[in-house]
């Protein structure tokens, strides 16, 4: 391989990226907006739950029950119903995600120890219904303990005592889902960029005929594709920065860990981006198939198969099999444990050994495909 060959590839696939103005800017800006987007769409906080109530009892007893839901974060009580009809209707036309029925007599029972509630849920959306069960479930719960040490405090019997429960929450202790998206986030977007700045340069210039001429120099099919790579390396560089810092600045999203051990997981992770695009491009003969063939390694598996919002240890094997073949697993898990817990090469040093051990298989592979092309 000649540094003079690859140079001169270099140069002239940078001059390509920098004459198309507007498909540089969005390149350029596509990060940005993306994460911004994304960002403050995706949430998985659950809080503020519309909730209804229906208090048929009236009394001291239920009135505390409904401010233990009205003190909740957690839910906020749009309204009072006076029939049990009502909270069905809706929940129906989704105007409220959980109901409350506390039935006639539920203060006699308080006293007599065997009090029950209703707990109304809208369960369309199984996920967030499951959250805002356990919330309600929590309130409830806590009621009816307050309840219970009250009654045996009157009785004159020293209630039983509680197990204190001290909770400490590390890496993310205000449970926001914004500092658990976002890195992710960033990782997902660098794969669909890289994936589709590449997967289109090598069709590109069959398509225009341009290709002939690359071919008709001394340039050897490894320095075709190192050299593109190269040239949108470095607008992949710039896009993780802008990433990065809008992560931090705008979202806020701690950062506990060493900038070295991003930049390095980075730079191997867009080498594995990017050729996989070039591989990809190699073997399409029109932009069109290039596009929906970098669409597919890189979208998809970004969103699905990296453990950005599905846990992969909940797939099934097959599925978490196939999830090893696409770099993006690697690194978010990098990403998340760079930002979050501040771990560095001792702790990742088998996701970067993945990462290396792709981006040679990708590189052989592209090398080939361009090989094929030429031969």
């Amino acid at each position: 391989m000649s540094y003079r060959r690859l140079r001169a590839m270099f140069v002239k696939e940078l001059h390509h990226v920098t004459r198309d103005a507007r498909s540089l800017g969005m390149a350029l800006a596509m990060p940005m907006m993306m994460l911004l987007l994304y960002g403050y769409a995706l949430s998985l906080d659950v809080d503020h739950i519309q909730t209804l109530v229906y208090d048929g009892d009236g009394t001291a007893a239920s009135r505390d029950l409904v401010r233990q839901f009205q003190g909740s974060r957690f839910f906020e009580v749009t309204g009072f119903v006076s029939d049990y009809h009502t909270i069905e209707r809706a929940i129906d036309t989704s105007r409220v995600l959980i109901g409350v029925a506390i039935p006639r007599g539920f203060g006699g029972d308080v006293a007599a120890g065997k009090a029950r509630v209703q707990l109304l849920v809208d369960g369309s959306d199984s996920n967030t219904a499951s959250i805002a069960l356990g919330y309600a479930e929590s309130v409830v719960q806590g009621f009816s303990a307050s309840v219970r040490s009250d009654i045996l405090n009157r009785r004159g019997v020293k209630a039983p005592g509680a197990i204190d429960a001290r909770i400490r929450v590390w890496y993310n202790s205000s449970l926001e889902s914004k500092n658990y998206v976002v890195p992710g986030l960033v990782a997902v977007i660098m794969m669909i960029l890289a994936a589709q700045l590449t997967s289109l340069t090598v069709a590109r210039e069959w398509e225009m005929g341009t290709m002939e001429q690359v071919l008709s120099t001394p340039l050897r099919p490894a320095e075709i594709v190192l050299g593109k790579m190269l040239a949108y390396f470095l607008v992949g560089l710039v896009d993780t920065i802008i990433a990065v810092v809008v992560a931090l600045t705008i979202f806020t999203v701690p950062f506990r860990g060493s900038l070295v051990v991003l930049a390095v997981s980075t730079c191997m992770f867009l080498w594995c981006a990017l050729f996989s695009g070039i591989w990809v491009s190699a073997g399409a003969r029109t932009q069109v198939q290039a596009f929906q063939m970098g669409m597919l390694i890189s979208f998809l598996p970004g969103f699905l198969l990296s453990g950005f919002v599905y846990s992969i240890d909940t797939m099934p094997k097959f599925i978490q099999v196939i999830s090893y073949f696409f770099p993006s697993r690697y690194y978010v898990t990098i990403v998340k444990g760079v930002f979050l817990k501040g771990i560095g090469f001792r702790v990742l040093w088998l996701e970067l050994a993945f990462l290396l051990v792709y981006g040679a298989m990708i590189f052989r592979l592209a090398v080939r495909k361009m090989n094929q092309k030429v031969a």
